[in-house]
């Protein structure tokens, strides 16, 4: 990733807006049953870079972040649920956040680009939540990250995502 770089006393504020283009808003979602996940290491990792990250637990919580922040790329896990009341027991059931998010973020004026999380259960899953991210325009499907060699894949392919469709610049 190209990172931002301000001199020392011109750090963005509200007051003093970034000048090379602002930040990089990401929406990033996690259905959310693995203890230390990804999702965690993920944002430390890109805030020095300028890319601020919005979390969302639930398909209703990433509709409402959407309404609230212009999202410039999507991590989409296909493992989401819709609302985030539901018990861990119901989730594997109701795990079809994911696809109402992709949904919602094809009907944005400008989609942004996307990196979908497959949930890898079987064979047949991996093929059906494949189908779906393409039909839906995805930049990239990964498996679920477990391995810090996992999360420097993902780090890679939004590195990729954003010399792609930003040519290397944050958007305006």
């Amino acid at each position: 990733m190209v990172p931002v770089r301000f001199h020392p006393g011109e750090e963005p504020t509200a007051d003093n807006p970034p000048q090379e283009g602002g930040r990089l808003n990401m929406l990033l979602s996690y259905g959310g049953w693995e203890p230390e996940p990804w999702v965690d290491r993920l944002p430390r990792l890109l805030e020095p870079m300028g890319i601020t990250s919005h979390r969302a637990r639930s398909g209703r919580e990433a509709s409402e972040v959407i309404r609230a922040t212009p999202i410039h790329v999507a991590i989409v896990d296909l493992g989401l649920p819709l609302d985030a009341s539901e018990s861990d027991v119901r989730r594997a059931a109701f795990a079809e956040g994911g696809i109402h998010l992709l949904s919602l973020l094809q009907r944005m004026g400008t989609t942004p680009p996307t990196v979908v999380v497959k949930r890898g259960k079987t064979t047949r899953d991996d093929q059906r939540e494949l189908s779906a991210a393409l039909r839906a325009g995805a930049f990239a499907v990964v498996d679920r990250p477990r391995e810090s060699r996992d999360v420097e894949l993902v780090l890679e392919v939004l590195r990729r995502l954003v010399t792609k469709h930003y040519e290397g610049r944050w958007p305006a």
